[in-house]
C-alpha cells in the first residue's frame, strides 16, 4: 500500500530522479515552457511552483533556497526580477499543463508545461510559441 507516499519514481534512483527534476525546473525557468511527458510535467509542477513562491518573497534566505534548486545565479536573478513579479497578485497556480498528444517512438503521453502569465515568458520566440498553442 502507498498510503501517504508522495511522488513518482520514474524508474530511477533517488539521485537521478532529483537531478532530473532539478534540470526540468531549470529549463522551465530559462525558457518559460517545455515539452515533456505528462507524468514528468505533473510532478515537476510541484517544484516549479515552490521556486516561484521563493521568488515572490524577495529575501536573502529565499534567494539561497532558490539557488539550492536552480544552481545558477543568472536563473535566480531571472526568477526574482522577471518571473516572480508577474505572479505578485496570484496565490499559487503559476503553471498550466496542456496535453500534447503521444510521443512517436513509445506512445508516451506528452504535455507542454508553461507559466500562466505571458509576461513571465520574456523571450519573444517563446511568447510566439505560447500564442500558437493557445489558438
Amino acid at each position: 500500500m502507498r498510503h501517504r507516499v508522495e511522488g513518482r519514481k520514474f524508474g530511477r534512483e533517488t539521485d537521478a530522479r532529483r537531478l532530473m527534476m532539478r534540470n526540468l525546473v531549470k529549463s522551465m525557468v530559462e525558457h518559460g515552457q517545455i515539452n515533456t511527458t505528462l507524468a514528468k510535467a505533473k510532478e515537476m509542477r510541484r517544484f516549479v511552483e515552490r521556486v516561484v513562491t521563493y521568488g515572490k518573497n524577495n529575501t536573502v534566505h529565499s534567494r539561497r533556497l532558490a539557488y539550492s534548486v536552480l544552481g545558477d545565479r543568472d536563473l535566480v536573478k531571472k526568477l526574482f526580477d522577471d518571473i516572480a513579479p508577474a505572479f505578485a497578485n496570484r496565490n499559487g497556480g503559476y503553471t498550466r499543463v496542456i496535453k500534447a498528444g503521444f510521443r512517436r517512438g513509445d506512445n508516451a503521453p506528452m504535455a507542454i508545461i508553461q507559466f500562466v502569465e505571458e509576461s513571465a515568458i520574456t523571450n519573444k520566440k517563446d511568447a510566439i510559441k505560447a500564442e500558437d498553442l493557445n489558438k
